[in-house]
């Protein structure tokens, strides 16, 4: 079949269900049919040249709509539609365009906005004649109408014997979208230091997010076990900290995945944990660090090695103030993350370098913890962007930090009250809903009978259970930052990455996408599963090696595998 993109610059804008993930704010459908033609194309409308990143996404969902040749997840598959779509009126083109003569912007520019500037709405529409338009306010919201226009197409396999052509085509319309996503902050948080990733494995990752019109990539990117990012400023922290010098992350690579990520929508937020998780360092500055490598371990860190940037020691505030100055140069996100959590106080208070400056001070671990975090948090700022911590920072420690500091909420989703009580803005991570290394056995080697401190294992049940304003006054909601994914990789690495991440992170994408939108009681599994069927089938196409939700048999039968609610 061909396919062909055509783009028009001119001051003229012209002018069973399809399954669909994250759900749609509002989603109008009919029961008829359309076929593309042969010759399908995407044009474009714009006052302007459209920018690169745009045709880009263009012509990657053609060539989506080509390859994924995915049938309607029914018995028979598409052949029950074929008298249907052999009948049905002919799509030639789908037509996108910016409302009002918007400014033209890249999708990249628009990505990396700050929340309150970003703009991801949009409405696509399908006539029962054969007429279809996508119209947003900026690249972004075409961005995510694109990505919704190619799980809407499916695809019949021609009845001529040995004939390879396809035949696709769209249920249910005509059909009205109107789509926007109710919260700013979707993301999903990789550790690649405890085990290294290349960047293919990233990238991959991203293309899974942009599916599930995910918006944030957290990168937590260096740790106890490892310092994998290179450092202009400091070198030598990746020449002796990482595991390799072909496991790093050059400056390249790092520009890479900002640039790759952000046409796709998706921003990049780096996390340099500190001052724990900060026992790497030690291989290149171990004047800095405290308690380094200190037995036993678990009387000093929460994993081994043990090893804390020192307290009260000037000249290792300002290495993690230069450090986290570089980090928010590299960062495209308007957000940055200082890390914060598991501080080990006996770690510090048996430092004799900690100890002195407490003593010759007066003043307490809080107040040398206070010092230093307002030292990395001033380095952010200076950047133009918004510090980000782990809820210990507010909810175990009186450090007085700004109101503005976004807090993630990790240890429990019971916290959260507490955290907006303090004003803070919030990103939810708990680790009872999103952890997706939960319920993998102990990693450490010698307990046999072991289990992980996060378990049961966390289904996609699970995580789509959540309520993101729970426990919150209505006051309150306006705190919720968003919500994210994470996969802590003691047990996880780039050979495992799909199939731990996927599709459970897609379902937390739609708690954050739909939000509190969504009226009470239209959230439910029963609804939901064909749904994330159907994205797990697309990305499975796609190249994403993602899991089964259920056998075959299931996906192909709604609801013939939901457990017996009276069983005899």
């Amino acid at each position: 079949m061909r396919w062909a993109v055509h783009l028009i610059s001119t001051s003229l804008l012209t002018a069973r269900a399809a399954a669909l993930w994250p759900k749609p704010q509002r989603w109008e459908r009919g029961s008829g049919f359309v076929r593309l033609a042969e010759g399908f194309r995407i044009t474009s409308s714009l006052n302007q040249e459209p920018p690169d990143d745009l045709v880009n996404a263009i012509e990657r969902t053609l060539k989506r709509i080509e390859h994924d040749w995915h049938q309607p997840l029914q018995v028979g598959r598409a052949e029950p539609d074929r008298l249907s779509v052999e009948a049905a009126p002919v799509l030639g083109t789908l037509q996108i365009s910016l409302v009002d003569e918007a400014e033209v912007h890249s999708i990249a520019f628009e990505t990396t906005r700050p929340y309150a500037q970003q703009n991801e709405a949009y409405k696509l529409t399908v006539s029962q004649d054969g007429v279809a338009e996508l119209r947003a306010n900026t690249t972004l919201g075409l961005l995510r109408g694109l990505e919704t226009f190619s799980q809407l197409v499916f695809t019949l396999p021609e009845s001529a014997e040995g004939r390879r052509d396809h035949i696709f085509y769209l249920r249910k319309v005509p059909m009205s979208i109107e789509d926007w996503p109710a919260l700013p902050h979707r993301g999903f948080m990789l550790d690649t230091a405890r085990n290294f990733y290349p960047v293919d494995a990233i990238d991959r990752n991203l293309q899974a997010m942009s599916y599930a019109k995910l918006n944030v990539f957290h990168w937590h990117v260096v740790d106890s076990q490892a310092w994998p990012l290179e450092s202009a400023t400091f070198p030598d922290l990746a020449r002796y900290g990482a595991y390799s010098q072909d496991e790093t992350y050059s400056a390249s690579d790092v520009r890479h995945v900002v640039r790759y990520a952000a046409s796709l929508g998706i921003s990049v937020m780096l996390e340099l944990d500190m001052p724990g998780h900060t026992a790497s360092i030690a291989s290149s500055f171990s004047d800095y660090i405290a308690c380094h490598n200190q037995r036993p371990w678990s009387a000093y860190a929460a994993e081994p090695p043990a090893g804390q940037i020192k307290l009260g020691h000037s000249d290792a505030r300002e290495f993690a103030k230069r450090l986290m100055h570089e980090a928010a140069l590299m960062s495209s996100s308007p957000l940055l993350s200082s890390g914060g959590d598991e501080v080990n106080q006996r770690c510090y208070l048996e430092d004799p370098d900690t100890s002195a400056a407490l003593e010759a001070r007066n003043v307490s671990l809080d107040d040398l913890l206070g010092e230093f975090v307002e030292g990395v948090h001033s380095a952010i700022r200076k950047q133009g962007k918004t510090p980000v911590v782990w809820e210990e920072m507010v909810l175990n420690h009186e450090l007085g930090l700004d109101a503005d500091v976004v807090v993630m909420v990790w240890i429990s989703s019971a916290n959260v009250r507490a955290v907006a009580d303090k004003g803070h803005t919030i990103v939810h991570a708990a680790s009872d809903y999103f952890y997706l290394d939960c319920g993998a056995g102990a990693w450490l080697g010698n307990t046999p009978n072991g289990r992980s401190w996060c378990d049961p294992f966390k289904s996609w049940q699970k995580a789509y259970s959540f309520d993101p304003y729970h426990n919150l006054t209505k006051a309150q909601h306006r705190l919720v930052l968003g919500g994210e994914t994470l996969l802590w990789s003691e047990q996880a690495g780039p050979e495992n990455l799909d199939s731990i991440a996927w599709p459970r992170a897609a379902a937390a994408a739609e708690v954050f996408w739909t939000g509190g939108s969504l009226a009470e009681g239209r959230r439910r599994l029963q609804e939901a599963l064909p749904r994330l069927h159907d994205w797990r089938y697309r990305a499975v196409a796609r190249g994403i090696q993602a899991i089964p939700l259920q056998p075959h048999w299931c996906a192909l039968r709604p609801g013939a595998c939901d457990a017996d609610e009276d069983p005899l």
